[in-house]
């Protein structure tokens, strides 16, 4: 088991507090993928993030790689056992390709510089997601699918045991939607991990092997 969530909740404050999560549990196995759709404002993207540490429930558990995500331990979860895809790239813009794929090895204060494990591997991952001729060119001169390649690459540098991923194809066209589908499966199989996204696409949750559907604050089975 490499995520346990259980009875996960979370209250937007304000002058109208509204609850978005009513007891969601999940847990996902290693090497699994797992989609995530729902209408708009059901709080997908706030179950994500607390997946992935990047937010906190108002109660609940969330273990990931056995690890308890409490606060002591969260900088490791982040370096070392989760990667993140964002709908908007997130890429640094002045940045080279290969700059923003080492990003994460560079925060986890890992030797980056030429020859070493995390330059060979960010180079290889280059190669992968088919931008072997882009290793150099800034991110602000690539086009959607391209950068969203990039941050596929990122996702997958640290070698985590998951990925989350934030409707990874949101900002693409058809054409470059599907190939980034294709791509990030067929990715994520081959390197072992395990697979969290949320989606609006049919096609996409399709290729993953359960399907949830976030409905009124509960996580269903699709």
């Amino acid at each position: 088991m490499i995520l346990e969530a259980e009875n996960i909740h979370k209250t937007f404050r304000g002058p109208t507090p509204f609850q978005v999560l009513k007891g969601v549990s999940l847990q996902v196995n290693r090497g699994e993928s797992v989609a995530i759709m729902g209408r708009s404002g059901e709080g997908k993207s706030t179950l994500l993030s607390i997946l992935g540490t990047l937010d906190e429930p108002d109660q609940g558990n969330l273990k990931i790689g056995g690890l308890p995500a409490s606060s002591s331990l969260l900088n490791e979860i982040r370096s070392k056992n989760v990667g993140f895809i964002f709908q908007s790239f997130h890429l640094m813009q002045d940045f080279t390709v290969l700059e923003n794929i080492l990003m994460p090895a560079k925060i986890a204060r890992v030797p980056c510089g030429k020859g070493s494990e995390a330059y060979n591997r960010a180079l290889s991952l280059i190669e992968r997601v088919g931008l072997g001729d882009h290793t150099h060119q800034l991110a602000k001169l690539l086009s959607g699918g391209e950068k969203q390649r990039v941050a596929i690459a990122r996702a997958l540098c640290n070698d985590p045991d998951i990925i989350m991923a934030d409707e990874p194809s949101g900002n693409l066209d058809l054409a470059n939607a599907q190939s980034i589908h294709d791509l990030l499966i067929t990715l994520v199989k081959e390197e072992g991990k395990s697979l969290i996204l949320v989606t609006h696409s049919p096609e996409l949750a399709r290729m993953c092997d359960r399907v949830y559907v976030l409905q009124e604050g509960k996580l269903l089975m699709a």
